[in-house]
């Protein structure tokens, strides 16, 4: 498997006219041009069109930081949205190039999970653990029901107590314990999903970022805090676009401020039963959030499986190559209907009927994104019995 996925990050996708009567006067009042004539000549005529273009040459030439670039108008083609909203104070969203960031202090900014039961704290220690390991320079911070542990214990009985454990000690994660925020009624799977909401609490952090634990991350995203100041920073639900016009609530980047939670908090109590954590920020944050491109940001697993890429790709003209979306992609969010989420076992037979096609392309069978989409789970469930393990390491 490791060589797998090895041999696809070294893939490189990817990219009217004067008149004369021909005689001399010697009366000047007869040889004086008309204001018609002058405006008429071609000497004027040009002189004027030499004179528009430098201007606007000079126009342009003064406001060259605020013109679109290359790369900026392919981001917007790619983001498959508008590049900006027009009701929004807040600035378009263009990703910082890469610097030395030797200089920032990094430990105003933090990734947040939140954790409602065993399955999503290892959920969640699977991300914080590819964090640690691919480098990430912001906090961790996991948000877990109090009841779950003392966040200064050293030793647990429970495997939920040795998850955190281990989160904290290995993966160098801050433990925030929080009264879970639960609802009754409406769908089951969803009615934890308001505790999310508590990252605009986390006002120890200037920025914080947000990712739902059902995903893999396949690249940091610090370079996030650093964009522009905005109260929240969300992308578009793109499967949906350009029909329905909502923000995905799986990455949220939060700027955490008592206002904002406060807003948050009486939304949430003035609620209807079938609205969850992404029905609350797309009522409040609307017309307001920073779009963030999904690409790379917001990727489907089932996007794998489509036979229409467009509403991904933000074009029509752009060939789907999985290879190469693979690579580009920094966050996988495993969604999939109907299969399982993915520490959900999954039949045989599901796997089969689901799978993505092979397709023919240069007259050979290319089965890229089938073998992709069948790595996603197969990775996830090697990585999940690996970190998730509280079982007594055995002797060699």
């Amino acid at each position: 498997m490791a060589s797998f996925w090895t041999s696809l990050h070294r893939y490189s996708p990817l990219q009217n006219g004067e008149s004369s009567n021909g005689a001399a006067s010697t009366d000047t009042s007869l040889s004086k041009p008309s204001i018609g004539q002058i405006l008429m000549s071609k000497r004027v005529r040009y002189t004027a069109t030499a004179l528009a273009a430098l201007g606007l040459f000079a126009l342009a030439f003064r406001n060259y930081d605020s013109l679109p670039s290359l790369e900026t108008l392919r981001a917007g083609a790619g983001a498959g949205v508008a590049p900006s909203n027009p009701k929004s104070d807040c600035p378009v969203a263009q990703t910082p190039a890469a610097t030395d960031d030797s200089h920032i202090n990094w430990s105003r900014f933090a990734y947040t999970q939140y954790v409602t039961n065993q399955a999503y704290l290892c959920n969640s220690l699977m991300i914080f653990e590819t964090l640690y390991r691919l480098g990430s320079k912001a906090d961790r911070v996991m948000m877990y029901p109090e009841k779950m542990m003392d966040p200064a214990a050293t030793e647990a009985t429970t495997d939920e107590g040795k998850m955190l454990i281990k989160a904290r000690d290995t993966y160098k994660v801050k433990l925030v314990p929080v009264a879970v925020q639960r609802r009754s009624g409406g769908d089951s799977t969803w009615a934890e999903s308001f505790t999310k909401l508590l990252a605009f609490n986390q006002t120890q952090y200037d920025r914080v970022l947000n990712v739902d634990s059902d995903a893999t991350i396949l690249q940091t995203m610090d370079e996030l805090f650093l964009l522009p100041p905005c109260p929240v920073a969300m992308p578009r639900a793109y499967w949906l676009f350009p029909k329905d016009k909502i923000l995905s609530s799986q990455l949220m980047l939060v700027q955490p401020s008592a206002t904002e939670f406060d807003r948050v908090i009486k939304k949430m109590e003035k609620s209807g039963s079938n609205d969850y954590d992404m029905e609350i920020v797309n009522q409040l944050y609307i017309d307001q959030a920073m779009i963030l491109p999904h690409r790379p940001y917001d990727l489907l697993t089932g996007e794998f499986r489509g036979d229409n890429h467009e509403n991904y790709l933000g074009t029509d003209r752009e060939e789907w190559d999985p290879v190469a979306i693979f690579n580009e992609a920094k966050f996988l969010h495993f969604s999939d209907w109907p299969v399982p989420k993915p520490w959900i076992q999954m039949s045989e037979s599901v796997r089969k009927e689901k799978q993505p096609k092979c397709v023919v392309k240069g007259g050979q069978e290319d089965c890229s994104a089938r073998d992709l989409w069948n790595g996603f789970y197969s990775d996830f469930t090697q990585r999940r019995s690996q970190v998730c393990n509280t079982r007594n390491k055995s002797r060699r």
